[in-house]
């Protein structure tokens, strides 16, 4: 029933897409009653009855919006949900002892402040030296009955970029990751991101809509594609925090969640942000070449040595509690001393 991706994941970037994907199924008229488990290892491609029974019982099937058991008989015109983790191939999950920043913990969840320059999860070739792997260790520590043959997944429903600050929720409990994913899909995650971008914005706000998909010739780049003609549907949703002349802070607010998302809408519109190596803000893109500017950059580049952006804010409607909550970090210290840079610079003028 597990999904694989249909193209790898990168080795030295984790992915901002969400890691959970939804297939729909309408019960024919003629249908007779049948076990559901059944009928969904009939309906889906190399399901087994274990996989489809173990994804009932997590919460991640659903009939007419409501949560089954295996033995529900399926009726003429039912509507089932099923959503299905896409897992990465070859995944192996090592234990390591390492510092991590849990900004809130409770039965259900965690919410982890995750540092720059930390990759997510382990992929081919870069088992070691990932918050999963930090995590796992924690975990160990935390529960006596959980051995490193039987450690979840730890309810990875979403990463960020290896070189992006702040906060990911992370599920403890299959109830978790089932509610958390379906949030995910039906994009009712609050995520709020803040970025230096290269440039002065015309408007105050907008929303960029273009497809994210991968770029047509350089395979680990992704690119915005505007007809919709590739990649998948892209909305981000900006405002403009504070301008500086030649860069500005802006706000992003993610309505979809693809990999480097943001990055590519905002370079898109002409935008990239700041230092950022892979989408072309790594060079002076608005203002002067003369060499006291020019120092002045590559000063700020010293400062925030990766793309400039924050992943500042994540609310959702908690598992266990069914309320709404809102987690709010602080700006790091490369990005916080960046914006100060600038803010001085633009004082100056």
């Amino acid at each position: 029933m597990d999904k694989t991706l249909e193209e790898d994941f990168e080795e030295s970037s984790e992915q901002t897409e969400e890691l959970f994907e939804r297939m729909s199924i309408k019960v024919d008229k003629g249908q007779e009653p049948m076990r559901i488990d059944k009928f969904l290892v009939q309906r889906i491609e190399n399901a087994s009855r274990n996989k489809v029974q173990q994804s009932i019982d997590a919460g991640r099937v659903l009939v007419n919006s409501q949560t089954v058991q295996s033995n529900y008989k399926i009726k003429p015109q039912d509507e089932i949900i099923v959503y299905s983790d896409k897992e990465v191939p070859g995944e192996k999950i090592i234990p390591e002892e390492m510092p991590l920043n849990i900004f809130y913990e409770d039965e259900d969840i965690m919410i982890i402040n995750k540092p720059p320059g930390l990759v997510v999860h382990p992929a081919s070739g870069n088992y070691t030296g990932t918050l999963i792997n930090g995590v796992a260790h924690y975990l160990l520590k935390q529960n006596s009955q959980l051995s490193e043959e039987n450690l979840p997944r730890f309810g990875l429903v979403h990463r960020i970029d290896k070189n992006t600050s702040g906060l990911m929720v992370l599920a403890k409990n299959a109830k978790a990751v089932s509610s958390l994913a379906k949030q995910f899909f039906n994009h009712t995650i609050q995520r709020q991101y803040l970025a230096l971008v290269w440039g002065d914005l015309v408007n105050d706000s907008g929303t960029i809509k273009a497809h994210v998909g991968r770029h047509q010739r350089f395979r680990k780049l992704f690119d915005a594609y505007p007809d919709g003609e590739h990649g998948k549907e892209a909305i981000t949703h900006y405002k403009v925090k504070e301008r500086f002349g030649y860069t500005s802070l802006v706000q992003c607010e993610l309505e979809t969640g693809r990999t480097h998302q943001i990055r590519v809408h905002m370079q898109h519109i002409g935008h990239p942000l700041f230092n950022d190596d892979t989408y072309g803000g790594d060079k002076i893109v608005k203002g002067t070449v003369f060499s006291k500017y020019k120092q002045f950059v590559d000063n700020c580049f010293e400062i925030c040595p990766r793309h400039a952006l924050h992943a500042k804010t994540i609310g959702f409607i908690h598992p266990g509690t069914k309320k709404e909550v809102l987690f709010d970090s602080e700006v790091p210290n490369d990005m916080r001393l960046l914006i100060e840079k600038w803010r001085g610079y633009v004082s100056k003028k």
